[in-house]
């Protein structure tokens, strides 16, 4: 099965790619015609001409971004960015292993973590390699890394149900616009609602199993213990901290004439990075792009389109390019110290050896 589900997930993931770069551009291409200008070129345009008009439009759409926008995009950034650290935190603080590990230490480890996964991909280095390489080199074990791994993953779902909630109850209408894509998403508003309240008895009942101290799960020598209030209590703070920095980003970049509102614009992003993540593909290329637009008709594409490329370049390709030096100076240091370690034990046998020897040769 295993085998299967290898080839699987890359096969979804390049469906969901082509299915969503098709919508995609149909709707840019749809947006475009409206220029009366556009749509003669576009008449007359090949497809690589094509799309370089489209692409011009774009680029235009990004230029018209005052740069006070960028200014409140990047502290949206530092924000998302530094509640995801906190996931971390409260994980080590669950697991009572948060002594001897810096702010600044796991700030770096949640950072370079997140940065690679998001642009490479969940499944290959979220909480797996980088975090296991960081956190064990401060001796944690195998299986508490992969409960802080658990958890981190956790708290992210849980922010988005929280949020997800209060916004199906607050705007329902926001999923009215996905029947565009499938009618398996034609739901009215008074199921939105009901889905709204659903997400949001989910957390009750989580927070109720905090306050209730349930038991922890025994498996052979290993124990799952259920978070207290304390964990819970910051899971509240920190997870929509992160999603709506995240999406704090996409609002500072869209335009004013058109703008639905941080609340619409935070539902346009819980949706359309959850059927990114979904989707298994690298960054949720084209996928997000296709929902997010999807859910707000009402604002011009290219200008949406404009908006994404902010996102992704404060969000994911600038995080990137800074932590990969970080991953290279980290495995440089640990490389020295295990150099350093092997020498140390050589000498130490070679001490040994030579004691020995003295004690053999030496005359009774």
């Amino acid at each position: 099965m295993k085998k299967y589900l290898d080839y699987l997930w890359p096969l979804i993931g390049l469906v969901a790619v082509i299915w969503s770069v098709d919508l995609l551009w149909d709707k840019l291409k749809t947006e475009a015609l409206t220029n009366e200008a556009v749509a003669a070129q576009l008449e007359q345009a090949g497809l690589w001409d094509a799309v370089k008009i489209v692409a011009t439009g774009i680029g235009q759409k990004i230029a018209l971004i005052p740069p006070a926008a960028f200014f409140h995009a990047g502290l949206a950034t530092l924000v998302a960015y530094a509640a995801l650290a906190w996931y971390d935190r409260i994980a080590l603080l669950h697991l009572h292993r948060e002594k001897g590990i810096s702010w600044a230490y796991i700030s770096l480890c949640s950072f370079v973590t997140y940065a690679l996964s998001h642009n490479i991909g969940a499944s290959v280095f979220s909480g797996g390699m980088v975090r296991y390489r960081a956190y064990h080199a401060k001796g944690l074990t195998a299986a508490e890394i992969a409960v802080l791994v658990a958890l981190c993953s956790f708290t992210f779902a849980f922010g988005t149900i929280l949020l997800m909630g209060l916004v199906l109850i607050g705007e329902p209408q926001i999923l009215r616009p996905l029947h565009r894509l499938s009618d398996w998403f034609g739901i009215g508003d008074k199921q939105a609602r009901l889905i709204g309240f659903g997400l949001l008895a989910f957390c009750v009942l989580y927070t109720i199993g905090a306050w209730l101290r349930f038991k922890p799960l025994k498996i052979g020598s290993f124990e799952l213990v259920y978070p207290r209030l304390p964990i819970v209590a910051r899971q509240y703070l920190a997870a929509p901290l992160e999603l709506m920095g995240a999406a704090g980003i996409i609002y500072f970049a869209l335009p004013e004439q058109g703008n639905p509102g941080f609340f619409i614009v935070l539902g346009a992003f819980l949706i359309s990075f959850s059927a990114g993540l979904l989707s298994q593909v690298p960054g949720g290329v084209g996928v997000m792009e296709a929902v997010f637009l999807a859910v707000m008709p009402g604002v011009p594409a290219p200008a949406v389109f404009a908006a994404l490329l902010v996102w992704r370049m404060f969000y994911l390709i600038i995080p990137l390019v800074i932590s990969l030096p970080i991953v290279l100076a980290f495995e440089r240091d640990q490389l020295r110290k295990a150099l350093a370690h092997e020498t140390q034990m050589k000498a130490q046998e070679q001490a040994a050896a030579k004691a020995a020897a003295l004690h053999i040769d030496k005359p009774e």
